[in-house]
């Protein structure tokens, strides 16, 4: 009797995938930059005030910590802004010290930072406030869609969703956040709407194919990925919208001009 052919494996690797998050990689690296100039100035400090006999000058090689990091960074061509934070980092730690405040200041500091600002420490994307001319625009641009399934991805504090679901009660909307204070104050201020839902959650799980219109204002750190999730997820006919950061190499649809201080700039990719 004839053996049936048996079916070609399966590539399990491939089954069920998510794109995944941008690396966070950038921010290590300059720690890894910072931590360089420490251990090169202290490698050459320590021992030549070691055998005179006398006490590391902390102020002294603390200026000498940013000297070299701003010239290590400016040899990798950091940009601008990571120049003067090498530079002042090791000088302001000193003078931090110095004024010796209770730890516990400090770690009341960083929880606070981290309720906050989680997301621009797990995905390089901070907290970005969608002001009123915006979401007046994103309604204008999404009022010929009835019924629609709108989410927002980092949804902050809830200031697109409240105002959507205020103006289109024949809509559902969806917040996606992570940072637990925005969390928090969004979930209050979208509560009274019952059309919609406020999740606590990773962006980057959030399956798009049940959607109509995704918005996002994130960072250009995060684009790159954010679109490649876009195009595996997202049904054909949908809209993405992303505030302010445009998708580097895809092909816009349209560009909104808000008009309010800022100049926001709405860019849309019809899928």
């Amino acid at each position: 009797m004839p053996t049936p052919p048996s079916e070609p494996p399966v590539d399990e690797s491939v089954e069920d995938s998510v794109p995944a998050a941008p690396e966070t990689r950038p921010h290590m690296r300059q720690l890894a930059l910072q931590c360089a100039a420490l251990i090169l100035v202290l490698s050459l400090a320590w021992p030549y005030f070691g055998l005179r006999g006398e006490t590391l000058p902390w102020p002294e090689t603390a200026l000498a910590i940013g000297a070299v990091a701003l010239l290590i960074a400016s040899l990798t061509h950091q940009p601008w802004w990571w120049r003067v934070i090498h530079a002042l980092f090791a000088p302001l730690a000193c003078a931090v010290a110095a004024l010796t405040i209770d730890p516990g200041w400090f770690l009341l500091a960083f929880i606070l930072l981290w309720v906050v600002y989680r997301g621009a420490l797990g995905g390089q994307v901070p907290l970005y406030l969608t002001n009123h001319q915006t979401a007046k625009a994103l309604a204008e641009l999404t009022t010929n869609l009835a019924g629609m399934r709108f989410v927002d991805l980092g949804a902050g504090v809830g200031s697109v969703l409240g105002s959507l679901a205020k103006a289109r009660p024949d809509a559902q909307f969806f917040g996606v956040e992570n940072a637990p204070a925005s969390w928090l104050i969004g979930y209050l201020r979208t509560l009274p709407r019952s059309n919609c839902q406020w999740h606590w959650g990773d962006l980057w799980q959030e399956k798009l194919a049940q959607y109509d219109v995704v918005y996002a204002f994130l960072s250009p750190a995060a684009m790159p990925g954010l679109w490649a999730k876009i195009e595996d997820e997202m049904r054909a006919g949908s809209l993405f919208i992303s505030n302010s950061f445009a998708v580097p190499g895809a092909v816009v649809s349209q560009i909104i001009e808000v008009g309010d201080a800022r100049q926001t700039q709405l860019y849309c990719y019809r899928r």
